[in-house]
């Protein structure tokens, strides 16, 4: 039978047959012979005959012979092509053994056609074996890792790691298509900021845990958990969305029955002026918010600056863990009102959160918070962050932001008016003036647009020059100093809310300008001022106008800021109505115009004009009443309470008696000093 009428038998077209041992370069020797097969088949090609064109691609050597894999592979390639040059003879000699073919019984041709078949497939497996054989090594940890796959994930982190600096070296470009308050996930992590500046082998040192060591915590955006910290379990905080208005979503955190409770022990905790009740609430529920909160501040208090950034990551993972699922971090469009008791503790927990992250050398990181919080609530910015976020932006090096800010918001915010606003925007445009990477056009305009400002800054808050030199330990030349447009009459005739602005900017941002080249620009700025005082330009009035009227009284977000900020140059400024009142960590001056969801159990008064023995009888026993009051906290318990009151009363009239009939007795005098000393 010849090779069509066997094709046709098979139902296989022309070019599918299995690849013989001549064409793979392999002599079947006698063993083909002894067997009876049918000489070998070649087509019109090098692989007409071939059912998987792919099995021809040599599989990967050994790591002994790599030159000798490629040397075998060529020559199988050339083999083939020669065995391609004869395929019209082999096609003229197979029609030749087609009348014998044909006269052969049934049951040979099938015994043929099943020995052709499982050579073909043996041959065609034989490659596929030896793809398995790859390039092994091992790691440090003992674990073999492939090289391929070693590239494959070099290649991908040196991607990655491209992308993530392709916006900071642009300049800024990316950034402003983006909203001016949007938030990275990359950027809230401090370590990330240390890396840039440290290297990562530095800053993590031995601390990555191995795998089978590692317990599977939530990741976190805010805050990274920690093994020393408590197993986490929910604790009663949630957050719920409140409703959507032109696409800005309001959210609020809600306190359910048993946290409810758990906050009532904390408030009767610090009523009792004792750390050490707190400490105990926490070892009951180590994820309460407020207690994490006030325990930082003692923490703090008593120089234990780790544990109270502790304490602080602590809270910050109790409440990302209730976020609602739509609230975004990053977004800009997520709102939380402070004037909910609920919510005032992620505000609290961000700033300290800051504080500590400014503290520890990552301004960027801090930045980046403050922009989240500015994002929760900007129209009312209950922590007046805008008094901070310049010197944050300037610490970061972020001038383009700090400038995008002033453009974008002096025209509703007046920004200008702002101490730390007047001056830390020029100096922005100086150190843009300074960068040699932007165009000489670039420069030129913030060079002018600072000296613009810088003049405007010191017309409007004259007041501001001398403290600044002074920490920058600058003598400043005698014009200057005897001038009194700068002088201490400057100091003295403004408002003290102003004085409060004025003192907050310079006690935090002075080292920004200790820079001599700072000193250098501001210099002849400061007599081109004096130059338009003594010619009596309409700005200075105009000036004057404006601080006579405005900063009359600060409003309470300022007091707010000053007293977490802990600035001893604007905490001294503060007025005595603030100074006055008590003021706690976890709600330092709370609004007037809160909105209450639950309140505390009123705890009946006791009068204050009790006698000592009645307090004491009345720390052993809380139901003791001297004048017979009865506390009634229930009809069932009203009976026994009188009882006890009775018998209390009637014990200590008893006593009263008994101290009254008391009589102490002069012991004996010696009428004879000089006697021998023995008694009668």
């Amino acid at each position: 039978m010849s090779r069509r009428a066997l094709r046709r038998l098979r139902g296989e077209q022309r070019g599918q047959e299995g690849p013989g041992l001549g064409e793979l370069g392999l002599d079947p020797g006698p063993e083909r012979a002894r067997q009876g097969g049918p000489p070998p088949v070649s087509g019109k090609g090098p692989r007409a005959g071939i059912s998987n064109r792919f099995e021809l691609i040599p599989a990967e050597e050994s790591e002994d012979e790599p030159a000798a894999g490629e040397e075998r592979a060529d020559t199988r390639l050339s083999e083939q092509d020669t065995a391609g040059g004869s395929q019209e003879g082999s096609k003229d000699s197979s029609k030749e053994g087609t009348v014998a073919e044909e006269t052969d019984g049934d049951g040979q041709r099938e015994g043929q056609e099943a020995e052709r078949q499982d050579r073909s497939l043996a041959t065609s497996n034989k490659p596929r074996k030896k793809k398995k054989k790859r390039k092994t090594k091992k790691n440090s940890a003992g674990e073999t890792v492939e090289d391929n796959d070693l590239e494959d994930i070099d290649s991908l982190l040196e991607r990655i790691e491209d992308s993530r600096l392709a916006p900071q070296s642009q300049g800024g470009v990316t950034t402003d298509s983006r909203p001016l308050l949007y938030v990275e996930h990359r950027n809230l992590n401090p370590e990330n900021e240390l890396k840039r500046y440290f290297g990562a082998r530095a800053v993590l040192g031995d601390q990555r845990p191995r795998q089978r060591q590692r317990q599977y915590v939530r990741s976190m955006w805010l805050t990274a958990p920690k093994n020393t910290w408590p197993r986490y379990s929910k604790t009663g905080i949630t957050m719920q969305l409140l409703d959507t208005r032109r696409g800005v979503q309001h959210f609020t955190f809600e306190h359910h029955r048993e946290y409810q409770q758990v906050q009532f022990k904390f408030l009767d905790a610090v009523e009792s002026m004792d750390p050490n009740n707190i400490v105990l609430l926490l070892q009951m529920n180590p994820y309460h918010v407020d207690s994490l909160l006030q325990l930082s501040d003692v923490c703090r208090m008593q120089e234990d600056q780790e544990m109270a950034r502790d304490l602080i990551e602590r809270a910050l993972y109790s409440l990302e863990s209730a976020f609602h699922p739509v609230f975004s971090l990053t977004s800009g469009t997520c709102r939380l009102d402070y004037r909910r008791p609920e919510n005032r503790a992620f505000f609290l927990a961000l700033f300290k959160h800051l504080m500590f992250l400014e503290k520890r050398g990552c301004p960027r990181t801090a930045l980046e918070f403050c922009k989240l919080i500015l994002s929760l609530d900007p129209e009312n910015d209950p922590l007046c962050v805008l008094l901070l976020i310049d010197f944050l932006s300037l610490r970061a090096r972020e001038y383009s932001f700090l400038t995008r800010l002033f453009q974008e918001w002096e025209s509703h915010r007046n920004l200008s008016q702002l101490p730390n606003f007047a001056f830390s925007v020029p100096l922005a445009y100086f150190f843009l003036s300074q960068q040699e990477e932007r165009p000489e056009l670039e420069r030129s305009q913030a060079r002018e647009r600072a000296a613009r400002l810088i003049q405007l800054a010191l017309i409007m808050f004259p007041s501001v020059l001398m403290p600044l030199l002074d920490h920058c330990s600058v003598q400043p030349d005698a014009r200057v100093a005897s001038h009194p447009f700068f002088g201490l009459n400057a100091q003295i005739s403004q408002s003290p809310a102003l004085n409060q602005l004025t003192s907050l900017y310079v006690g935090r941002t002075h080292a920004l300008w200790k820079d001599p080249a700072v000193m250098a620009w501001l210099e002849p700025h400061v007599h081109e001022v004096l130059r338009m005082v003594e010619a009596q330009d309409t700005l200075v009035q105009e000036a004057e106008h404006k601080r006579k009227i405005r900063y009359q009284s600060a409003p309470r977000n300022i007091y707010r800021h000053i007293i977490l900020s802990e600035m001893k140059e604007a905490t001294a400024a503060l007025p005595l109505e603030v100074t006055s009142q008590p003021v706690m960590g976890f709600d330092p001056l709370p609004p007037l115009d809160s909105i209450v969801s639950y309140t505390r159990p009123e705890r009946t008064s006791h009068p204050s004009n009790e006698s000592t023995l009645s307090l004491f009888f009345r720390s052993l026993l809380p139901n003791f009443n001297l004048q017979g009051d009865i506390r009634h906290d229930g009809d069932d318990e009203a009976g026994a309470a009188q009882d006890l009151n009775q018998g209390v009363n009637r014990l200590m009239a008893a006593m009263r008696d008994m101290l009254a009939n008391i009589q102490f007795q002069e012991p004996p005098r010696d009428d004879n000093p000089e006697g021998d000393g023995d008694w009668d």
